[in-house]
């Protein structure tokens, strides 16, 4: 490197690789580009291959399928490509600035308004186990695979190089993934660089983003456009921001001219985070507010007659075992809120959880609609925005779904 050394870290040798044979007919799916391959279709192994290992896939009779990171786990292969893979480090290169290309194309490169965006959204971008973030002058890496965390150093080079000037630091924050599901043992830590400015833009909007300590890689950016809307809808109007963080709902709320936005949450660091963010925007104190408080309970006995209400939980469930618990709590928490707004109110409510799909959330708030014995309407039904691309081969990949609700 030229400017700052990057740290080397070393990566695994590719070649020649591993081959998983699949059961005949267990190939469909990899031949309409789904990247998933998992261990149920597997007959065998040409080779020795390890979590993070790269392999190539081919069907019952050896024909070419795709190359991917083997992994443990029902998901025993995801594939990054399904052309024959060359192990050159231009490849992860190519990669990036396609994903560059396209954000550069939505208007987030050099955008003086927002410069919060995702630049790699896993199977969206085809490199699944991998998440890069941009901050700013910042990006942030989290691989959630043996096999993305072992190219960290890689991505890292490559993203410099994409970038240019325009990158000042790299941070890997993979712990959080790496730990919990392979037995490597990964520590947060800059790759290139040592940090940046932490208060950056969205619509206008400053935000201190902590992606050392901070939730994810430091900030929600999939509701981005969400936040837009609901400040559309705020003004002139009472807000409460329920599972707050760090507030963004609320400045939006009041940046669009809401009279106040109470941001609540059960953990007093989200909070405080809710509340630096009200004061970098130089909002009054008198139109912004904290509670600490579960949810459920204060929305069952609301001390004030908001007019919109934000119901944006963490996932309720991470794993199929965990779905119809994740069911019932959001029944709950849209049942109590439906109950106690105020006719002709708005309820923004969300799910991130991948496990429950748009039908399902769909019922569930149905379901709630029903319990609390008043006419719902849908106004909009909300998504991640583009910088978090969907494979249509991959719809697993759409996580976050959303509704606009009016109570009547």
């Amino acid at each position: 490197m030229t400017r700052i050394a990057l740290r080397l870290i070393s990566n695994k040798q590719y070649m020649p690789l591993p081959q998983i044979i699949l059961k005949p007919g267990k190939e469909n799916s990899l031949k309409r580009f789904h990247p998933w391959v998992f261990s149920g279709a597997i007959k065998g192994m040409k080779g020795q291959a390890h979590d993070g290992d790269i392999v190539e896939v081919v069907d019952s009779n050896g024909n070419y399928l795709g190359t991917g990171h083997c992994a443990d786990g029902s998901i025993a292969v995801r594939i990054f490509s399904f052309t024959p893979f060359d192990g050159s480090n231009a490849f992860w290169k190519n990669k990036l600035q396609t994903a560059y290309n396209l954000r550069e194309r939505l208007g987030f490169i050099n955008n003086p308004n927002t410069n919060i965006y995702r630049l790699v959204h896993a199977e969206g971008d085809g490199l699944p186990g991998l998440i890069i973030d941009i901050y700013g002058t910042v990006a942030v890496i989290q691989a959630h695979s043996s096999g993305m965390y072992d190219l960290r150093a890689t991505i890292a080079k490559a993203l410099v190089e994409v970038y240019g000037d325009k990158l000042t630091a790299v941070y890997d924050k993979s712990s959080e993934k790496i730990n919990k599901g392979t037995e490597q043992t990964a520590i947060n830590q800059y790759l290139f660089g040592e940090g940046g400015e932490t208060v950056c833009l969205e619509h206008g909007s400053k935000y201190n983003i902590d992606w050392v300590e901070g939730q994810k890689t430091g900030f929600f950016i999939d509701q981005r456009e969400n936040r837009k809307l609901l400040g559309e809808y705020s003004v002139g109007k009472k807000v409460l921001n329920t599972f707050c963080y760090t507030g963004g709902f609320s400045i939006s709320a009041l940046k669009h001219g809401a009279t106040l936005a109470h941001s609540l949450d059960s953990s007093q660091k989200a909070l405080d985070l809710a509340e630096e963010n009200a004061k970098l925007n130089g909002f009054d104190s008198s139109k912004h507010a904290t509670i600490k408080a579960d949810a459920v309970e204060y929305l069952k006995n609301l001390k004030e007659d908001y007019d919109v209400i934000v119901l944006d939980p963490p996932a309720f469930a991470k794993h199929l075992s965990a779905r119809h618990k994740a069911v019932q709590g959001y029944i709950r928490i849209n049942e109590a809120a439906i109950k106690q707004i105020k006719p002709g109110g708005i309820i923004f409510t969300f799910s991130c959880s991948q496990v429950v799909d748009k039908k399902l959330f769909h019922d569930s708030i149905m379901a709630a609609s029903i319990h609390a014995g008043r006419k719902v309407r849908i106004l909009h039904q909300l998504h991640q925005p583009a910088d978090h691309p969907v494979s249509i081969y991959h719809p697993e990949g759409e996580y976050l779904k959303g509704l606009v609700l009016e109570i009547q």
